[in-house]
């Protein structure tokens, strides 16, 4: 996940996480302000409207799935080692920004008339294809239909985060990094054997 290394990218970061929290595109700027500890008009002063910034949040968003596909993609790790990095990743960041399904539910709507919601599907894309490959090559002495494998993982990695205020899921299960890793770890192992 990538670092925050100014004031902008605090401002999108806060922005990302009012966005998930309200489960809505339209945050006021005034409680992005508040959020991310800065004035109105240094909002005004990074992204001129509400417009670009959203623009920019996006943009963001698009930044982060980009690193679970270099994950992915990289070919110093095995095909389980990259599912588990990979699966983390995910985790991690739907737990830094909750409800972030809200910016690819945006961008599919305006798939066709903007070019980073095209950008954000095809990435998202992109992702769920090499995601779900490697779990095929992982899972092959599994008979269960690709398709049902895949629910299964991405719903439990996603479902845990999504719902942990209804039911609480994570105490204790997904907090630290090693907690997650322990935890797609039995994922895979339970979708390996079944």
């Amino acid at each position: 996940m990538r670092e925050l290394k100014s004031v902008e990218e605090k401002i999108l970061d806060r922005a990302l996480y009012l966005i998930g929290k309200n489960k809505t595109m339209d945050v006021p700027v005034r409680a992005i302000a508040k959020e991310a500890n800065v004035n109105v008009s240094a909002i005004n002063y990074y992204f001129r409207s509400k417009e670009e910034m959203l623009k920019q949040v996006r943009q963001f968003y698009l930044t982060n799935t980009e690193s679970v596909v270099v994950i992915l993609n990289n070919k110093e790790y095995g095909n389980e080692e990259k599912l588990i990095l990979a699966a983390n990743e995910i985790m991690e960041y739907m737990l830094r920004f909750p409800g972030v399904t809200v910016i690819l539910r945006e961008a599919l709507r305006n798939n066709e008339n903007d070019e980073i919601s095209t950008l954000i599907v095809n990435e998202n894309n992109n992702m769920y294809k090499k995601i779900e490959i490697l779990l095929e090559e992982i899972t092959i002495n599994n008979k269960m239909p690709l398709q049902h494998k895949m629910a299964i993982f991405m719903a439990s990695i996603t479902h845990i985060i999504e719902n942990n205020d209804i039911m609480d899921f994570n105490r204790g299960a997904i907090d630290a990094k090693e907690d997650r890793i322990e935890f797609i770890q039995n994922l895979i192992k339970i979708l390996k054997t079944a």
